[in-house]
């Protein structure tokens, strides 16, 4: 039977094939959520996910939950609110705004994974160019988006928000948008939900995944490609 690690500030991660069968991918616990740690984490398909008073909590799931941007899956509704064009686009406008959306209580929810060390951690690497986010506006109000971890052509979706129909699945459009100028980019779902599969997310190994990771997030990638048009209706 596996034993859990305990990890001490600045220790390396065990190898991932010893995480938990149940939990899921629970790997290691402790550490801190400084920058190096959180990228040396992301760089081999880690991530952190726990409550307080918990410690981090560090986890590499089998299967892997991604979604591959030519993979995209569009449905009517959301191709109909598209074409209207209402909302306008971002990148980077307002992370701050779209971590603190994300982290707020949701319905039927008691709480959030998304405690204030998290907060402060990804407001850090964002500031230190690591973490994005996307930003869908109605008019000037910040109405829907995403964050998360960009490493080369791999991007490690951490959160969404919504607070206008589609307005979520409009962030995920205009990220795969601007990710298909990346070659072989994924982004990683971390855990399968209905909601991504339903968006054409798919269930991989963690050996493929971490493969895949070895030929991405050390690609060299123009910043270039974080541009989005305007309006949504231009993603079509």
């Amino acid at each position: 039977m596996s034993l859990l690690s305990y990890l001490e500030p600045g220790a390396e991660f065990p190898p991932t094939e010893q995480a938990l069968e149940d939990p899921n991918g629970l790997l290691a616990a402790g550490g801190t959520l400084d920058s190096a740690t959180l990228i040396a984490a992301y760089r081999r398909g880690i991530f952190p996910w726990y409550e307080a008073p918990q410690p981090v909590l560090w986890w590499s799931p089998d299967p892997r939950s991604v979604l591959f941007p030519g993979e995209l899956r569009v449905s009517r509704s959301l191709l109909r609110t598209l074409r209207r064009g209402r909302f306008s686009l971002s990148v980077d406008r307002a992370f701050d705004a779209v971590i603190d959306a994300c982290a707020a209580p949701r319905a039927h929810q008691d709480g959030t994974w998304i405690g204030s060390a998290m907060n402060q951690a990804y407001r850090k690497l964002h500031r230190e160019g690591i973490a994005r986010s996307v930003e869908v506006w109605s008019d000037e109000h910040l109405v829907g988006g995403l964050y998360g971890i960009s490493l080369g052509g791999a991007f490690f979706g951490e959160s969404m928000f919504t607070r206008a129909p589609d307005a979520s699945k409009i962030a995920l459009v205009a990220l795969c948008h601007m990710l298909q100028r990346a070659p072989n980019a994924v982004i990683d779902c971390q855990v399968e939900s209905e909601h991504m599969n339903s968006l054409g997310a798919r269930n991989i190994s963690r050996l493929d995944f971490e493969e895949r990771l070895q030929q991405t997030v050390d690609m060299v990638v123009r910043d270039d490609i974080w541009r989005l048009p305007e309006r949504c209706g231009a993603l079509l």
